[in-house]
Parts: C-alpha cells; structure tokens; sequence
C-alpha cells in the first residue's frame, strides 16, 4: 500500500496542517478523526486495515486529515469565535487539502466522506453544505443535531453546522436536493453503551431526510453494538463491501 504523510502551510488556518493518503487510485475518501483525535487516529485504530483490501485493488484512496475540534467543538467558551474558527477548518478543507491532494493524485472526481462519532457529523454536514464536492457518506455514531454542543448561543454559523436544522428548513425546490438524491448516503448507529443519544439523533434526522425526500440507508445495529472503535471496524468494513459491490 502506497502511504504519503503530508505537512503543508495552510493560509485559512495560519499553521502548518498534516495529513496523510493511503493509496493511489480509485475513490477519493476523506476520513475525519472522532472528537479531538489527529490525522493518524485511523490507522492507529485499525480503520485504514479494515479497508486495505480496497485500498490495494486500486478502487479506494483514503486521506485522513486533523480538525479543529479542542479549539472548536470542545472549547467550552465564546460559541462565536469557535463556529467562526470551524467555518475557518470548512475553507482549509474545501480550498486547500483537497485540491492539493486533487493535483497530487490527478483525480478531480467527487469524493466520499466518513467518520465515526463527531467525526460522523463533520462528515454529514461536509456532504450536506458541500454537495457539488462530496457524493457519498458513510457516518457511523455521528449527533446530527448539534444544539448540545453551544446551548442557548444561536448565530448564522450554529445554524449552518446543524444538519437537522438547516436540512429541515431546506426547500423541496433548492438545487442541491438533486445531488442529495445523485448521492449514497449511509447512517449507521448500534443500540449499545453510550450510543443513545446517537440513536435518537439519527431517528430524528431520518425523519427529516424521509420527509424531504432524500433517499438514505438508515442502518440501527443490535444491542450489543456499542460506541467505539471495535464496533466501528466492523461496520466500516461491511458498509465499505456494499458500496464497492454498487459501484
């Protein structure tokens, strides 16, 4: 498997960012890190293993990247300057990873998007803001209504990072429902420990999705399926075999 570890300046951010590209054809897949964790999360975790089959076969080309989450999501202060500072960490990826990874691998396809927990809720607010860039979905255990994460504190910026807001308001008329319908969209949640906020979450936006016509794969594992990285393995693997068995 071809791996290229990457650190380059970013002007969005001021600050030299890192990533990594695992492979060298075939699906663009951006992996984003569960709550405060870093670029090599996914491969410390055994993410980048369940996947190396694909990624070998030259079908799939994962990049992990580094959020903003302990300046962003996890700084308990001043809701505004850190939803600003997250749409700051949107430009990065939209204006800058991705077309340095674009020309790296000469692919200009759209991409896919994934992550487990809050990485899941960055992934699906990337596809859902960003349909023209990202055409299929995978969020495993992800919060699609993110009100928990600045309280009372509403701006222009809250309500654009919360899906199950802006997704509800959305109407049937707006031209991106017809790349959502163009798009795989894929929702997975086990009922286990520490999964029921996600559970409840994930049954409120796909209500949403159903009421706005958007065809997605809800999926709600067992009770025993609970909210961690041996679960996420198994569930990345066997969503990762029904795309590439479409595809």
């Amino acid at each position: 498997m071809q791996v290229q570890y990457i650190k380059e300046y970013s002007n969005c951010l001021d600050r030299e960012m890192e990533y990594k590209i695992y492979g060298q054809g075939g699906k663009l897949c951006l992996a984003i890190p569960s709550q405060n964790g870093r670029f090599f999360e996914w491969e410390d975790r055994g993410m980048i293993h369940e996947v190396s089959k694909w990624i070998e076969a030259n079908q799939l080309t994962i990049i992990t990247c580094d959020t903003l989450d302990l300046e962003t999501w996890s700084y308990p202060y001043n809701t505004k300057v850190r939803m600003l500072k997250h749409e700051l960490w949107f430009e990065y990826i939209l204006s800058e990873l991705i077309p340095s990874v674009q020309e790296k691998m000469d692919n200009y396809d759209k991409w896919m998007v994934t992550g487990a927990s809050l990485g899941a809720t960055h992934a699906a607010n990337l596809i859902f803001r960003f349909p023209t860039q990202f055409d299929t979905l995978l969020a495993l255990s992800g919060i699609y209504d993110t009100e928990l994460f600045y309280g009372d504190y509403h701006d222009e910026n809250t309500y654009h990072n919360n899906p199950r807001a802006y997704m509800k308001n959305m109407s049937l008329d707006h031209p991106y429902m017809e790349l959502y319908k163009q798009s795989k969209l894929i929702f997975c949640v086990g009922q286990g420990n520490w999964e029921q906020e996600c559970v409840e979450s994930l049954r409120q936006f796909s209500s949403i999705l159903y009421d706005q016509q958007i065809e997605a794969w809800c999926d709600f594992w067992g009770y025993d399926v609970y909210h961690d990285w041996p679960w996420w393995k198994v569930q990345l693997q066997y969503f990762m075999d029904q795309i590439f068995k479409e595809s």
